[in-house]
């Protein structure tokens, strides 16, 4: 995978030649091909499910391109913003934006690269600021990534511990609640001592809100289908719903709002939205094509689950695991493993299904619940992506926000909430 990455190559590549080399040693220690073959299969068909709502919500994001939803979301969120508490801003508005549309790129693509601009129209103190507020936003992007019901990674953990989502998502939010008050205290008392003293119409310019007013009808109308997202899921709708509800008002947005022909927007729905305006191609991306790397990646490795699992190559290295979570608890090794995961892979999705991997049988053998191991890697594997440099889940958010990694010092949330379930909580859910 690594060399892979720094070849500029899909890790894709990576993942079928791992693929290929545990089928290797699957035949080594004397199973034979078409029982390794029907276990392949099988592991790819546990993931056929999660890549599915990956493809829909790439669809999704997409469509919530063209049809202003990401537009009116920046727009207003930035108008909204007070300059004596921009940080604390910068941290809710990406919380709120990334739980709308369960994407940390999404979210950092669009309003967390907006944020960076206000930062830096700052003056004296825009070097510090960027760093804080590129900080704030970190943290933000990752809320929605780990709880959003639109989250790919949030569905991919209930799928792959066969949990329910929902439940999933109030437990991790009452796991969040400490280190997400204490983070807000943290940045609150920054904001007051690095408030935003420029935010004048020259920072409205460099932002180019004349140019989001020229590209997109900004009627509140082009809202709905974020709120769609927000609310629906508290009436218990199922996702696939909640998805569809939202797809088709974001269609209709773009082809009565924004003034989008039908065909140009279901091109749109596939290929990802393109800006003809040089000013907005910080909201060009999303379409289901985007996600088909993704989804074949989740399928061939799915195939590593069944393999892994069946032929027992995990079981000297489980029994230790075991051994150890005797002495210092699960998720301390839970933590461990995801944060190893996600560096080794440099993937947060490859780091959530290894994690899981290793870790579901001593759950098991530990008479914990499914959900037990759910909100563990929920508080370890998905967070850790967003603090390791070389992971696509931290390397990509600040590259879009052009800033260096010293910005993770104040990323608090995506370590406050690993230290405080390693200081306050512990497994509960028995069988």
């Amino acid at each position: 995978m690594a060399g892979v990455l720094y070849l500029g190559h899909d890790m894709l590549w990576a993942v079928i030649i791992g693929f290929i080399g545990f089928f290797i040693v699957g035949l080594k220690r004397g199973f034979n091909f078409k029982y390794l073959l029907k276990l392949s299969l099988r592991g790819a068909k546990g993931s056929l499910i999660v890549a599915q709502f990956m493809l829909i919500i790439g669809v999704l994001t997409g469509l919530w391109r063209i049809s202003g939803t990401f537009a009116i979301l920046t727009f207003w969120g930035l108008k909204l913003i007070n300059p004596k508490f921009f940080i604390l801003a910068a941290f809710a508005l990406s919380c709120l934006i990334s739980y709308a549309i369960g994407t940390s790129f999404g979210t950092v693509s669009t309003i967390g690269a907006a944020l960076l601009m206000l930062a830096r129209s700052s003056g004296l103190q825009s070097q510090t600021l960027e760093l804080l507020t590129a900080g704030a936003v970190m943290s933000g992007i990752y809320f929605g990534d780990r709880a959003s019901p639109a989250s790919s990674c949030a569905n991919l953990v209930a799928s792959l511990t066969h949990t329910d989502l929902y439940k999933n998502i109030k437990l991790m939010m009452r796991t969040a609640f400490i280190p997400l008050l204490i983070t807000i205290i943290l940045y609150a008392l920054l904001s007051l001592n690095f408030p935003l003293s420029n935010l004048n119409n020259s920072g409205l310019a460099e932002l180019k809100f004349e140019s989001l007013e020229a590209n997109f009808n900004l009627t509140p109308w082009a809202i709905t289908p974020a709120v769609l997202m927000l609310v629906l899921p508290l009436f218990n709708i199922k996702i696939l719903k909640v998805f569809i509800l939202s797809i088709t008002a974001a269609f209709i947005c773009a082809v009565t709002f924004q003034g989008e022909s039908f065909y140009n927007t279901l091109r749109c729905a596939v290929f990802g939205f393109q800006a003809n305006d040089s000013a907005m191609e910080l909201f060009n991306g999303g379409g289901l094509m985007s996600m088909v790397s993704v989804s074949l990646v989740l399928l061939v490795s799915g195939t590593y689950s069944a393999i892994l699992g069946d032929t027992n190559m995990l079981d000297n290295l489980q029994n230790n695991i075991i051994k150890l979570a005797n002495k210092i608890g699960m998720f301390p090794v839970t933590l461990t493993a995801g944060v190893l995961a996600d560096a080794a892979f440099c993937n947060q999705t490859i780091g959530v299904m290894i994690t899981n991997q290793l870790m579901a049988k001593p759950y098991e053998l530990k008479n914990l619940q499914p959900q037990a191991l759910a909100i563990d890697i929920s508080n370890s594997a998905v967070i850790a992506a967003g603090l390791i440099p070389w992971c696509l889940g931290c390397s990509v958010p600040l590259a879009v926000m052009n800033i260096s990694p010293a910005c993770l010092i104040y990323a608090f949330y995506l370590y406050l909430l690993p230290l405080c379930c390693l200081l306050f909580t512990a497994n509960t859910l028995k069988k």
